[in-house]
């Protein structure tokens, strides 16, 4: 698709509903998108075309020019007004171009200091890298990983680096749990929830999670477990399950979570979960047979009836 021809993209009565391919962007937005992306890539010498995917490709299939990906650019540049567009495309074709210049990342010298575990979804790897790796959540692996002045690379074969795959997740998940949390406190209608962000590492945290319900949270037992959500690659939500307000608060997470799956970069899962005192992850609603709305689980259903009728003794006074 040309410069001109992006252009087209999207037109009509339907310029104003989501993209379906670059959300979360309306498709004049989406348009908009494009056309900026076309132009800075002609601009830095790169002959690319846009064919309706969620990347660029080079317009000539058999030349050495990069594709560049435009769904984490579109999740990027909704936060920000229109004007800002054409400097933030700039920036990031200017910093993927300057990673390719740099050539594939070398392995860690130092693989039991520097490597750091990650969460990152099955589908965005190539499936015979990972086939024999178990999910950590549904979708959802957990991966060792590099980073360097904010570009985090992902290193699948601990055998480059002379350790195996249980040495590198133990170095990765150790360094993981020296990370610092930035913690934002959310009351809402009596009820707390916990953000943890700041870094392209907090939703990763969820693999360390007596470590920042320790360390950030200051909790040191967590009875009836917790609610958490790993919606995107820089957002992990938990709440501390006290009582029923568990219920609000898992309303409030569902809708929370399902908003930055669809809008944030880097997006997980939109999924909440239900995690125990000794740390399993279960889903915490289901999807009925016949598709209504979602019901609780049973383990976090039958965790309400306990959490009932501890109560009754206090209303009943």
């Amino acid at each position: 698709m040309t410069i001109d021809a992006a252009t087209e993209y999207a037109q009509g009565n339907n310029s104003d509903r989501p993209d379906p391919i670059l959300t979360p962007l309306s498709r004049r937005q989406a348009t908009r998108l494009v056309h900026l992306a076309l132009s800075t890539a002609a601009e830095l010498g790169l002959d690319l075309a846009y064919q309706g995917g969620a990347a660029l490709v080079p317009a000539d299939r058999s030349a050495d020019n990069p594709v560049l990906g435009l769904s984490n650019l579109a999740r990027i540049v909704a936060q920000f007004d229109e004007d800002s567009w054409p400097v933030l495309v700039e920036e990031h074709f200017d910093q993927l171009l300057e990673q390719l210049r740099q050539g594939p990342p070398t392995p860690p010298t130092d693989p039991e200091r520097e490597l750091i575990q990650r969460l990152v979804p099955r589908d965005a790897l190539p499936p015979g890298w990972t086939a024999d790796r178990p999910d950590f959540l549904p979708g959802l692996l957990s991966v060792p990983s590099t980073t360097d002045d904010g570009i985090v690379t992902m290193f699948l074969e601990p055998a480059d680096m002379g350790i195996t795959w249980s040495e590198a997740e133990r170095f990765g998940l150790a360094n993981l749990r020296r990370m610092t949390d930035h913690v934002e406190h959310v009351d809402h209608e009596d009820l707390q929830v916990d953000f943890v962000t700041g870094t392209p590492f907090a939703a990763s945290r969820a693999l360390v999670l007596d470590t920042v319900l320790r360390e950030s949270l200051h909790v040191e037992h967590v009875p009836h477990g917790v609610l958490a959500a790993v919606p995107a690659r820089d957002t992990l939500m938990l709440h501390v399950i006290r009582d029923l307000s568990l219920i609000p608060a898992l309303g409030l997470l569902l809708n929370v979570a399902a908003r930055s799956h669809a809008h944030d970069p880097g997006p997980l899962s939109p999924e909440v979960f239900m995690v125990t005192p000794d740390f399993r992850w279960l889903p915490a609603t289901t999807v009925s047979p016949d598709y209504t709305p979602l019901r609780l689980s049973s383990e976090l259903e039958t965790l309400t009836k306990v959490l009932a009728t501890s109560e009754l003794p206090s209303r009943s006074r």
